[in-house]
């Protein structure tokens, strides 16, 4: 039944290769990923195996590569995408051997990758269940370590209809999951092999904060000491709601890093607010120094910027809320810094969390941003209690990584 639905999945994603540029080329990657491979590999060297379905998966994954390279420097690293949003971002990441598309997950691709790679480890980050490749790698032996999941009781594996398919978590050698739930979970099908290690997302965002750089350009932007609302990974729902607001409460100074910068998304923004000065990070030269210290809005309008932008918020709003799923919140909490996000956001345990310690507040409208809002001018106390407990929280969650690679050392201490 899995390898027929996927057939189907198959062709339903040439379909769309027809229509969407995004998906083209996720299609044509997979396509070329073995050949890649094949001439890349090098035949005489050991390989670990990363896998992260797409950018956040990477984060999540990235600092246990970077410590697993550290400690275990004669190895080399291989990491594959499942989306473009992933791989076109992270495809020269130094801190792998080796990047590239994960082949979708048929016999026949899953044979011919693992036959080229011939990995000595494996580790699938979060949401990462790929049927064939999975029991391949069992089949060979190879050990499989499934990192920062989670599981909820709505997943197949815990419902009547998915006792099939939950024989694809015995696969696995053992699991690092975000929190007890999860293990929980796991137990009550027979799944032990599982330790609690949490999110190694929050040593990630730690990491940056650590290493962020001075942005010269939102200095100047800031000059005037005026007080700064920052909107992380938007789209347009969100920007309609937060837009609204400063147009209608001068005073802060807003600024917006899209999670979409295509020039008709970016038009779209500058529409929202006519009555603003809005000016675009790319677009600036020497000649707009003042007309920037008098600029309202600054739209950062490329990537990589945004995790350094955080710190010169008082307030930040993290974006996905209102469809695909929230973005990154710890990103932004690090900072301490009250976060505001949309409804959409039951599957995400940092956002139910966060909300809990009242770092991180849900709206579903733009009356309750305006409360938010209204309530954080009104009252500093309010908005320094809500910034530390975003702050507290972050630190207090940090760790995962170093638990994680313990137990992975003592796993392969134990063995004969």
């Amino acid at each position: 039944m899995y390898n027929l639905l996927l057939y189907i999945f198959q062709f339903g994603v040439i379909v769309a290769a027809q229509f969407f540029a995004k998906v083209r080329t996720m299609l044509r990657g997979q396509g070329i990923a073995v050949r890649y491979l094949q001439r890349h590999v090098d035949p005489n060297a050991e390989y670990v195996w990363f896998h992260a379905a797409s950018l956040g998966e990477f984060e999540q994954g990235r600092p246990i590569m970077e410590e697993y390279r550290r400690v275990y420097p004669n190895r080399k690293i291989l990491l594959t995408f499942f989306s473009p949003s992933g791989y076109e971002v992270r495809k020269h990441y130094d801190g792998a051997d080796l990047v590239c598309y994960l082949p979708i997950d048929t016999v026949a691709n899953a044979r011919k990758f693992l036959r080229t790679v011939r990995p000595v480890e494996a580790f699938f980050i979060k949401y990462e269940f790929w049927y064939n490749y999975l029991h391949i790698l069992r089949h060979r032996g190879v050990p499989v370590y499934s990192v920062s999941s989670v599981f909820r009781p709505d997943q197949v594996f815990f419902q009547w209809y998915g006792r099939q398919y939950r024989h694809v978590l015995k696969c696995f050698t053992h699991f690092f999951v975000q929190n007890e739930e999860s293990r929980e979970l796991l137990a009550s099908i027979g799944i032990n092999n599982v330790d609690v290690t949490g999110d190694t997302r929050f040593d990630r965002v730690a990491a940056i904060a650590k290493q962020s750089r001075q942005i010269p350009v939102v200095e100047t932007f800031l000059s005037k000491n005026h007080k700064c609302f920052i909107a992380g990974s938007s789209w347009l729902p969100d920007e309609r709601i937060f837009t609204r607001y400063f147009r209608e409460h001068p005073g802060w100074k807003l600024i917006i890093a899209p999670h979409v910068i295509a020039p008709l998304h970016l038009e779209q923004i500058k529409n929202l607010m006519p009555d603003l000065k809005v000016k675009f990070y790319t677009q600036l030269t020497a000649a707009d120094h003042q007309s920037l210290i008098d600029a309202d809005v600054l739209v950062i309008d490329c990537f990589g910027l945004l995790s350094s932008m955080y710190k010169y918020g008082q307030i930040a709003y993290v974006g996905g809320g209102f469809g695909v799923g929230i973005h990154n919140l710890p990103e932004a909490a690090v900072w301490n810094m009250p976060v505001i996000f949309g409804p959409n956001n039951a599957k995400f345990i940092e956002a139910q969390e966060l909300k809990e310690c009242g770092g991180g507040l849900e709206i579903e409208n733009y009356d309750d941003f305006c409360r938010i809002m209204d309530n954080f001018q009104a009252s500093p106390e309010s908005l320094q209690k809500a910034a530390d407990a975003a702050g507290n929280y972050v630190r207090s969650q940090s760790g995962a990584t170093e638990k994680l690679l313990t137990r992975l050392r003592k796993r392969a201490q134990k063995k004969p």
